[in-house]
């Protein structure tokens, strides 16, 4: 990670952390795609994305109540884009420190450390083990989901900002469904805005929960939808192109009814996708969808 806050004042444990996500070298690059991003997606932390500054303050008060919940009891991960989130200024609200107070309750970490009572935590584990060992950290971040859901719905009751794993917008009834991730996701809804004036039936989809990732939500979403086109800001090298991509087709493979998957590579290293830039990816995203292409994925706006 090239820019990463760890949160951890003292006594509240699990860990927080908000990470400003960044190209990965080489070439150095300080401006933001989801390479980092995808090379933890497998860590065993629950992982929140976010598209401004307010929902980056918003889903790190969140995160502490997540984490800190006994039933829970994973770090969390925040995402928010490098350079275009972190070097910019907006209007945010900021909760006033009673109000925050009042949204966490006093962390009550079961397991704390005591040398009076000394204990070994995740050492030695031989194989007739570790294979429990990762099956118990694959049911518990699983079982999270349910608690993540509750602590956005106690959010929005206290702050009346909503968030859910999977957020929507002009989707309900389209067909031709539009997924993005992260903040470029702003900038494609203006897209959308402008397609539907030109009497397109097209919707978007935000990813906001990528871990653990939210397979129902998104099965709802797309289940009316017959081309979903699928924007990255990574690429898995020598794979299939878009890791988002990847999990969107493995969430619908099994289904009798599903759309026809095309997945656009962009923005690699800070590179903008601007308002014409997104609907150009739509209109290209629904001519592969018609006539197919040799390739896994499209990479958009790559000098040849």
């Amino acid at each position: 990670m090239n820019e990463v806050v760890y949160i951890a004042p003292s006594m509240r444990l699990p860990v927080v952390m908000v990470v400003a996500n960044r190209a990965l070298s080489s070439p150095l690059s300080i401006w933001c795609d989801h390479s980092d991003m995808m090379s933890v997606r497998d860590a065993g932390w629950i992982q929140i994305v976010t598209e401004n500054g307010q929902q980056a303050v918003d889903n790190t008060i969140c995160a502490f109540r997540i984490a800190e919940d006994n039933r829970v009891l994973l770090p969390v991960m925040v995402h928010l884009d490098g350079f275009n989130l972190t070097h910019v200024i907006e209007p945010i609200i900021f909760p006033e420190e009673q109000e925050v107070k009042s949204f966490l309750p006093p962390n009550k970490y079961p397991l704390p450390l005591n040398p009076d009572k000394p204990v070994a935590m995740g050492d030695f584990a031989p194989p007739a083990i570790y294979t429990e060992a990762k099956w118990a950290q694959e049911v518990n971040i699983r079982a999270s989901k349910k608690y993540i859901l509750e602590v956005w719905d106690e959010f929005e009751k206290a702050f009346g900002r909503q968030y859910n794993p999977v957020e929507k917008y002009h989707s309900d009834g389209a067909g031709v469904v539009l997924i993005t991730m992260g903040s470029s996701g702003e900038t494609a809804s203006v897209a959308i805005d402008e397609l539907r004036d030109e009497d397109e039936n097209v919707g978007q989809v935000r990813i906001r929960l990528w871990r653990p990732f939210p397979f129902e939500e998104i099965r709802e979403a797309l289940k009316d939808a017959e081309v979903v086109i699928v924007l990255d800001r990574a690429i898995s090298f020598g794979g299939p192109g878009g890791p988002v991509a990847s999990e969107i087709k493995a969430a619908l493979y099994n289904l009798a009814k599903k759309p026809k998957i095309v997945s656009f590579v962009g923005g690699l290293g800070g590179r903008d996708i601007t308002v014409n830039g997104f609907k150009d990816i739509v209109k290209k995203g629904i001519e592969i969808a018609r006539s197919g292409s040799k390739n896994e994925y499209e990479i958009y706006g790559v000098r040849e």
